[in-house]
């Protein structure tokens, strides 16, 4: 089933103008919080993906075994490694708030890592996230946080879950799923059961569904504007079908959860009117992002296998990137 056209029509105008008119930022700064000792090739892969599909500004907040890795694989990047072992919540605190208080979204988890230094820094990243009202995504390990206390993310309706086969199985035995449920509705109930968060379950087709028929949402804070149209109650599904490659590379994820991010750094842009006519609700950024990612993301890998075959690997899918977005987006320059 095809992407319908007015999701498509609605996430177009999320895209910044090509026109001249913005000044340097104003087109997204994305950071990615993850990076430790054995892991630095997932969130460089977030982040340059991020930029390859038309971000400002890319921030990769690491641990320093991290950072010195991370900053060699690109000159683009801005790299604060201040995620330090022997550093305390309250060590690292100010400098991460002051560092989100200038990104317009955060994608939390590639490369993060299960050890409990990394994880406490994720959890209080997530934490200042939401009282600033960011816009996140949470992927790989940072799922697996969560897992372990739903509360941290349950009624943020401003994050979008990107979960494999495996992470989405484990947080439907962690909600409690009855496995009789149909494989169609599992995201949507997922969805329902942490407060309307956006669920892009990843898989032969991507499946994004956004269930704010609960009573859970985050709506005390002041950067939820509307508060009538936050509580609307919605419902909806979407199945992406678009081709990917016949090859799904390892970190393919990463470049998802960086796409994702960068839609949603565009949707902070729009609602602070950097650009646009303000039509688009900020209730519907996460699940454009949503659609937004994963048909860019597919339509990148297809590209990369056609000059590739079988030996395809993530870095052959990066300059594919924004090609992949002038297919299926057009060239933005609306």
């Amino acid at each position: 089933m095809p992407v319908p056209d007015s999701i498509l029509d609605q996430l177009k105008l999320l895209i910044p103008p090509l026109d001249g008119t913005l000044h340097k930022g104003q087109s997204g700064r994305v950071g990615v919080l993850g990076g430790a000792l054995d892991y630095t090739g997932a969130p460089y892969f977030a982040i340059i993906s991020a930029l390859r599909f038309g971000a400002d500004g890319a921030h990769v907040i690491c641990s320093p075994t991290a950072g010195g890795v991370i900053k060699s694989y690109s000159p683009d990047l801005v790299v604060h490694p201040i995620l330090r072992e022997d550093s305390t919540l309250e060590q690292v605190k100010p400098e991460l708030k002051s560092l989100l208080s200038r990104l317009h979204s955060l994608v939390i988890g590639p490369g993060l890592g299960r050890e409990p230094y990394m994880q406490s820094f994720a959890k209080l990243a997530l934490t200042l996230a939401r009282a600033q009202g960011m816009f996140v995504v949470l992927d790989a390990d940072a799922l697996w946080m969560v897992g372990q206390d739903l509360v941290l993310i349950k009624g943020y309706r401003r994050a979008v879950l990107t979960p494999n086969v495996v992470e989405f199985k484990r947080l439907c035995d962690q909600i409690g799923m009855n496995p009789e449920i149909p494989a169609g509705e599992r995201a949507s109930l997922i969805s329902k059961e942490l407060g309307g968060v956006t669920v892009l379950q990843k898989g032969a087709r991507d499946i994004i569904s956004i269930d704010t028929t609960g009573d859970t949402a985050d709506l005390s804070t002041s950067h939820l504007q509307g508060a009538s149209e936050e509580r609307e109650k919605t419902k909806e599904t979407i199945e992406i079908d678009v081709q990917g490659g016949m090859k799904r590379c390892g970190g393919q994820g990463d470049v998802l959860s960086g796409c994702v991010g960068a839609v949603l750094a565009w949707g902070k842009c729009y609602e602070e009117g950097a650009y646009g006519d303000g039509t688009v609700p900020p209730s519907r950024v996460p699940l454009l992002a949503a659609v937004g990612g994963s048909i860019v993301t597919r339509t990148t890998n297809k590209r990369a296998f056609s000059k590739q075959g079988r030996g395809t690997v993530t870095a052959d899918m990066i300059p594919e990137i924004s090609l992949a977005f002038e297919e299926m987006l057009g060239s933005g320059q609306n």
